[in-house]
């Protein structure tokens, strides 16, 4: 039996590694060797996308009120503490965004910022990992899990659409190459 949790844990990894990414380009930025000015808002771009409209949302519409209607608590529970997590990431996803719209690009905003965002993810996946996704897979039963896991899916498609799952797996290993 497959569980929700490992395929958000894949796309734990898949962000952490965006993280990573970001981590290298705020470096060059801080040491003003950014040689790529559309790396930053393309990087943006895709934590926007990726870790919060796809991965978050999934979690915000599908997982957390799963988890809720068998027994995980949402205030002042662990639910209630990945949905704060969520919004402070936002935030500082917002900063960056509109460090790089300045003229000039504010490169001291845009590393304050990444480095928070980074180090925010970080732990917030670590806590989603070793808390949270074992307690929602003791919690729920198998057909639940089932009906998570197909809601997923339907969820790429309706909301990021076919096949840009894939191209944002694509830009990162770009970006890999890139960042190394």
């Amino acid at each position: 039996m497959k569980y929700a949790s490992e395929d958000l844990m894949n796309e734990h990894e898949a962000i952490l590694k965006g993280l990573s990414i970001l981590e290298k380009i705020a470096s060059r930025v801080a040491s003003g060797k950014l040689n790529d000015q559309a790396d930053p808002v393309a990087m943006i771009n895709f934590l926007k996308l990726f870790a919060d409209t796809y991965h978050h949302g999934k979690e915000e519409t599908i997982l957390f009120p799963a988890l809720e209607k068998h027994g995980v608590s949402k205030e002042r529970g662990p639910i209630g503490k990945m949905l704060t997590e969520h919004e402070e990431g936002r935030k500082y996803i917002r900063a960056m965004s509109e460090s790089t719209e300045k003229k000039p690009f504010d490169t001291k905003a845009f590393v304050v910022n990444a480095t928070g965002y980074i180090e925010l993810l970080r732990s917030h996946i670590q806590k989603e990992n070793i808390i949270l996704f074992p307690m929602g897979d003791r919690a729920l039963p198998d057909a639940e899990q089932k009906r998570i896991l197909e809601a997923f899916e339907n969820y790429e498609q309706t909301v990021i659409g076919h096949g840009i799952h894939e191209k944002l797996h694509v830009m990162l290993d770009n970006f890999s190459k890139k960042y190394q």
